[in-house]
């Protein structure tokens, strides 16, 4: 400190720094880092004037200097010494700062990191001068925006670009350039000059002279460095990211930002990573990625035990790495659904996480505490020589002027904190990168190399309740062996074989071990990569032991899922396991509005509803077969679904509609019938629609307007695009049938309805439902069909007509077994026109509802059917619709018990509240011929009164 002291009397006084905040801090910087006392011996000038705003003061005329080289570049070398003396006043700045306390651990290194942005800003408009004295480019003049280099932008990523500098920081960034933008401004050879603009750049931060150096420099993190040149077209870059990106490089545009140059087109190129960085798909392949990162750095300091304090405090195990990987890694498997988890700060990113539910707030708390007690270690240690380490110093001498300068009393004290942070972070990592399984099960060993089967792990195999052990052995082995796409990387086989055991005892456990891996084997081989999906299922083990449970009773779902293994990713979703009786109303239109609303085109709006109706319907599907809902509640959860579905897309085509031919000249409805207006939906159900229209007279030609629009409607919903369609429409329900027009005006529908409808036409009328469009236009059309309903009619006739209807559907659409649940007699067809007819011939409107088991209540309670019959054909009804729930799930084709799985069999036995399958058929048989002779009593015996 006596050289300091010296310096300071020299030209302010030898008393300059005692009594101020910065009076400790400076001597316990000349006493225990070499590098800060040379610094300060050095240029005694930045210790003026040392009041409370010191810092603040030394680092703006640090960052002033700098920008004025940014804004009028002198030669080169003039602005190297410039530079490098604005470095030394933002270093010592920061330094003392720093461990006076006067600046918390992100004060530092967002002043460190908006010195480097400033340097970077300078470099640039220095190396574009040199680069118009060749003839590269014409310079422009300066702009805050732009640059002095239109086109090229500097990304900076890692800890700059998070604005997470340490003390002897290196600098991260990328050059990318927009070569039109470069030709523009007068660069006959884009290319070139943009390469060529990078020597000067670095040179001007980088070089070391007798005044030191700015910053090192680090360009390795843009695309394949080691093929590419130092400055990388945005155009290829695009490419690269969207077509060879890899997880750490998505990992490392997590803190990307554009930091100098043409900040405009840098931003604007990291808009379009978006997609490459934030993947709409939960992507656990990415937690594997950050395994395998970790493996290669604890690889690199395997010596480093927890419970030593000499250890690199970045790299090892129990360090700053971890915690920034702990962090990245949820943030890249859960960030593309939430927003709000993208933050590129890591203290930030940790809280976010925890405000997410994805972390514990007491890990959070922890590894926050972790995080800042290594970053400033970590800067003390770079104070001793400035040099470019993280490595706690072995020789106990040095390491105690480091646990001093981190106010530590003694070295014991501050090895004893090291010890115990390390091991906090390193438990709390452990919950998310813990121990690998076991490559065997507790029946027994479970080995599929080679090309030979092991007898003991056919053994384990033939334990776990497999009855064909070699072809269980043969499929596995042939997967490793890249026989199925899904397994042609290195990666996949991995994954696999860390798996395999967990994965047949799922299967023993589903109730069919040899039918449910048999469906697994033929999902896995259509797939066309398996790392994703076999990642997944590494990372949440509860979700394999479901797709066994769902493979052993659904081969029409594993179907599905094999063409759209992207459904596994709604399994992840806080709401999948949400019971459906528990959904918060409208919950499902507004979360699809705000996807649509993400989109920017019509094919993408309708392309992010069929992603939303996809995940939704197999979320209802899997509650369905876990149990978890009723037929009723599932059924009337497809129906809110689809009614989502038509209230969005009618939005979308009515937006387009207006687009194209301005505002519309009155108002629709959407009217759902069938199954749709009863709310008695199942997986894969058609929706019966009809769309009426009100428009003045005065207004032209509506007609043109609504026909195109229901045109658009209808395909919005049911039209194929690259995610599949929506729903398959019937629209054979308005009034005249396929004859009439598509939009019905709503004065026709009141006359047709009043005077030419058929009566079979008035039974689909009792199931009418508005779903989207004006409500005030909804409640004329529901009062209008209503009326129609409940007006008096001849009941023998109308009887009599049910009762024909009935006969040629019997004729012309005869069921083909007992399973056909609507055609067969004494299925839903018989049940939904006794409850049709019985509110026609009623003439009350109170009986009237387009659910059928509503319907059957009110009519009982209006004395329109006996209460003994109600309950009989309820009772049917409520066993037909559960029947059919699952069936529509599970089954492929026509079902027949014969041929259906054991576990489905199984499973509508107890749906049916029986022991096995000849009872369940017996039941089922019974319960068909009572509705049968309940409909006949009530619709052709009353039609002979």
């Amino acid at each position: 400190m006596h050289n300091v002291r010296a310096a300071l009397a020299s030209e302010h006084g030898p008393d300059a720094f005692v009594g101020t905040v910065w009076q400790q801090a400076s001597s316990a910087a000349a006493s225990h880092a070499p590098h800060l006392r040379r610094l300060m011996e050095r240029r005694p000038d930045l210790l003026s004037s040392p009041n409370e705003a010191w810092a603040e003061r030394i680092l703006h005329e640090a960052i002033a200097a700098a920008d004025a080289i940014a804004v009028a570049p002198p030669p080169i070398e003039e602005a190297m010494v410039i530079l490098r003396r604005a470095k030394d006043g933002a270093q010592l700045a920061s330094a003392l700062a720093d461990l006076s306390g006067a600046w918390p651990l992100m004060q530092v290194t967002e002043a460190l990191t908006k010195f480097a942005d400033a340097s970077l800003r300078a470099a640039i408009s220095v190396a574009a001068a040199e680069s118009a004295k060749r003839g590269d480019i014409v310079a422009g003049a300066f702009d805050s925006e732009i640059s002095a280099a239109p086109g090229v932008s500097l990304i900076a990523m890692g800890k700059m670009g998070a604005g997470e500098l340490n003390y002897s920081s290196d600098i991260d960034f990328s050059v990318f350039f927009d070569a039109q933008k470069l030709a523009e401004a007068g660069a006959r050879e884009p290319r070139v000059a943009a390469v060529r603009l990078v020597a000067p750049l670095v040179r001007t931060l980088e070089e070391v002279t007798a005044d030191g150096y700015v910053f090192r420099t680090d360009l390795r993190l843009r695309p394949d460095p080691g093929s590419t040149p130092v400055a990388v077209s945005i155009a290829s870059a695009e490419h690269y990211y969207q077509t060879l990106g890899q997880n750490w490089e998505r990992a490392a545009f997590i803190k990307a930002r554009a930091a100098a140059g043409d900040r405009i087109a840098g931003g604007e190129f990291l808009d379009s990573l978006v997609p490459f960085i934030w993947r709409k798909h939960l992507d656990f392949a990415a937690v594997e990625d950050v395994h395998s990162i970790k493996r290669q750095i604890l690889s690199a300091h395997k010596s480093a035990e927890l419970g030593d304090p000499v250890f690199d405090v970045k790299l090892g195990r129990g360090g700053i790495r971890d915690i920034e990987l702990f962090a990245q890694t949820q943030q890249l498997v859960l960030g593309g659904r939430n927003r709000k988890l993208r933050s590129p700060r890591t203290l930030e990113a940790l809280d976010v996480l925890a405000d997410a539910g994805a972390i514990s707030r007491e890990a959070c708390a922890a590894m926050q505490e972790s995080y800042v007690f290594f970053r400033e270690v970590e800067h003390r240690i770079q104070m001793l020589e400035d040099a470019q380490t993280h490595r706690v110093p072995g020789d106990p001498d040095t390491r105690a002027r480091v646990a001093a300068l981190a106010g530590f009393e003694t070295l014991q004290k501050f090895d004893a904190a090291l010890i115990q942070r390390r091991r906090i972070v390193s438990d709390i990592d452990h919950q998310l990168f813990g121990a690998k399984q076991s490559l065997a099960d507790p029946m027994g060993s479970l080995i599929f190399t080679g090309v030979e089967d092991q007898p003991e792990t056919l053994n384990t195999i033939a334990k776990l309740g497999f009855s064909d052990p070699a072809t269980v052995s043969q499929t596995i082995r042939g997967w490793h062996h890249g026989r199925v796409r899904a397994m042609r990387s290195e990666r996949a086989r991995e994954l696999l074989t860390r798996l395999t055991p967990r994965l047949l005892r799922a299967f023993s456990n589903a109730g069919d071990a040899d039918q449910s891996f048999a469906r697994f084997s033929a999902f896995f081989g259509s797939l066309s990569a398996g790392v994703q999906v076999l990642a997944l299922l590494e990372a949440r083990p509860k979700f394999l032991d479901l797709i066994a449970r769902v493979l052993s009773l659904a081969p029409k779902l594993g179907d599905k899922l094999a063409r759209r293994p992207a459904l596994l990713d709604a399994l992840i979703e806080p709401r999948f396991a949400i019971p459906l009786g528990q959904d918060a109303p409208g919950s499902r239109l507004a979360e699809l509005r705000e996807r649509v609303n993400d989109a920017d085109s019509f094919e993408g709006k309708i392309n992010s509803a069929r992603r939303f109706h996809r995940e939704e319907a197999f979320r209802i599907a899997v509650q369905i077969l876990e149990q978890s809902a009723t037929a009723e509640q599932a059924g009337a959860a497809y129906a809110e679904l689809a009614e989502t579905c038509v209230i969005a897309m009618a939005d979308v085509a009515l937006e387009e509609m207006e687009r194209q031919h301005g505002p519309q000249p009155g108002s629709f409805t959407v009217l759902a019938l069938g199954k749709f207006g009863g709310r008695e939906l199942a997986e894969d159900s058609d929706l019966d629609l009809m769309l009426v229209y009100d428009a003045p007279a005065a207004n032209g030609s509506p007609s043109d307007f609504y026909t195109r629009l229901t045109q658009r409607l209808i395909s919005a919903l049911s039209a194929p695009t690259e995610e599949g369609a929506l729903y398959d429409i019937d629209t054979k329900l308005r009034p005249s049938g396929s004859k009439g027009p598509v939009a019905v005006r709503l004065s026709s529908f009141e006359r047709y309805y009043a005077e030419e409808a058929w009566t079979w036409e008035m039974q689909a009328l009792t199931r009418v439902r508005s779903v989207a469009g004006d409500q005030a236009l909804a409640d004329r059309v529901r009062s209008t069909a209503r009326a129609a309903i409940a007006r008096p009619r001849d009941r023998v006739k109308t009887l009599a007509d049910v009762a024909d209807m009935r006969a040629r559907m019997d004729r012309e659409r005869p069921s083909r077994s007992p399973w056909d649940l609507k055609l067969a007699p004494g299925g839903f067809v018989d049940i939904e026109f006794a409850a049709q007819a019985l509110q026609l011939v009623s003439a009350d409107e109170g009986v009237i509802d387009a659910n059928t088991g509503e319907a059957l209540a009110k009519l009982a309670a209006a004395g329109a059917l006996p209460d003994e019959t109600r309950a009989r054909l309820t009772d049917a009804w409520r066993l037909l619709s559960s029947l059919q729930q699952t069936l529509r799930i599970c089954a492929v084709g026509d079902f027949t018990l014969e041929g259906a799985p054991r576990p489905l069999v199984g499973r509508l036995a107890g749906l049916a509240g029986v022991s096995g399958a000849d009872d369940l058929e017996t039941m089922l048989r019974a319960t068909q011929a009572a509705v049968r002779a309940d409909f006949l009593q009530i619709v052709e015996a009353a039609a002979t009164e």
